[in-house]
């Protein structure tokens, strides 16, 4: 690198007025780096206005939610056609403002249909709204539009991070090609431990045979051909009213909480921990993922204590393979057995 003592100036001047941990500094500095790598390189002019756009609209995703991060919030996902006439439309608005009743908030993309529906449902004050720039749409809906919570994009894969980085759970209903690939991405994430894991319902009208479909095809070839282990059938639970959809996102969260990766061992985090029955219960169902040792109630590890990362919940340990995440979804059901 040869503009280190530019860097070093640069990162001095920044961290003055804001003191950062060692962590958030190495963060940052690479940042910086990167920038200078990257102009340094002499890109073509389209690969610097994909960087340039990229990093601008996270920027402005994170300044957006940044105020609320301490309120859980459900990512709806669903198709821009739904009439507001079609019973979808009326569930959506069902759903979200049921969530929002318990104090969650809604994230959908800004456009019309089931995006309109949901922001619709829970209320301008309850919803964020990620917009993607297309030639053949207008701006965002009516419910949205103006709002300090709107974030336009550009680009899908920048709206894609906006749209599930913040989320403890997800709502799908049935939708098109954009619809169908962010319920695949999303379930991809989950399956390979890229996104913590989140309650996924996939929604429709009773009498509907949207997600049934799906699930057959799921069933007959992918699983059935071993494509994706049957396990990975625990990512995602089938609802066809409100009641369900939300009792399958907040039974999710009625005893764990969070997780955390500290080193090898995976940290899951509790309001109520096992006691000795039920450790030794966890211990002999789960120790096939244990790379090493067995899996203990421990205190806060000091990486939490040093960012005050939920130091004063119950949390359990082990050192995980990293490729059994269906099974952790299980091991998050048994969990939730012991706040009864």
């Amino acid at each position: 690198m040869t503009h280190d003592a530019e860097i070093a100036s640069l990162l001095s001047a920044i961290t003055a007025s804001r003191p950062q941990s060692t962590q958030r500094t190495k963060l940052l500095r690479s940042l910086l780096e990167n920038v200078v790598t990257l102009a340094e390189q002499d890109p073509d002019t389209l690969d610097l206005k994909i960087a340039e756009t990229a990093l601008a609209e996270l920027v402005e995703a994170f300044e957006v939610f940044a105020p609320y991060r301490a309120k859980p919030k459900v990512t709806i996902f669903g198709s821009a056609r739904t009439a507001s006439d079609h019973p979808l439309y009326s569930l959506t608005k069902q759903f979200a403002a049921a969530m929002a009743a318990i104090d969650w908030m809604i994230i959908t993309g800004a456009g019309p249909g089931i995006m309109a529906a949901g922001i619709e449902g829970a209320g301008r004050e309850n919803s964020f709204g990620v917009n993607i720039r297309l030639p053949f749409e207008q701006g965002a809906n009516e419910f949205i539009a103006s709002d300090v919570k709107l974030v336009e994009m550009r680009y899908f894969f920048t709206r894609k991070v906006a749209l599930t980085k913040e989320s403890k759970a997800f709502a799908i209903f049935p939708g098109g090609y954009g619809t169908l690939d962010e319920c695949f991405e999303l379930l991809t994430l989950l399956q390979t431990g890229k996104a913590v894991p989140a309650p996924v319902v996939l929604i429709d009208t009773p009498d509907g045979h949207y997600w049934k479909d799906w699930l057959e095809f799921i069933t007959g070839s992918v699983i059935s051909e071993g494509y994706v282990s049957a396990l990975d059938h625990r990512f995602f639970t089938l609802a066809t009213d409100v009641e369900d959809a939300q009792r399958a996102i907040t039974s999710f969260y009625r005893n764990y909480h969070s997780v955390r990766m500290v080193g090898p061992r995976l940290v899951l985090r509790m309001h109520k921990g096992p006691n000795p029955v039920q450790l030794d219960e966890i211990r002999s169902r789960f120790s096939h993922f244990v790379t090493e040792g067995s899996i203990e109630e421990i205190d806060a590890t000091g990486p939490e204590r040093s960012s005050n990362d939920e130091v004063d919940l119950a949390r359990i340990a082990f050192n995980f393979d990293r490729r059994s995440y269906g099974d952790i979804r299980d091991l998050i059901t048994t969990i939730n057995t012991w706040s009864d």
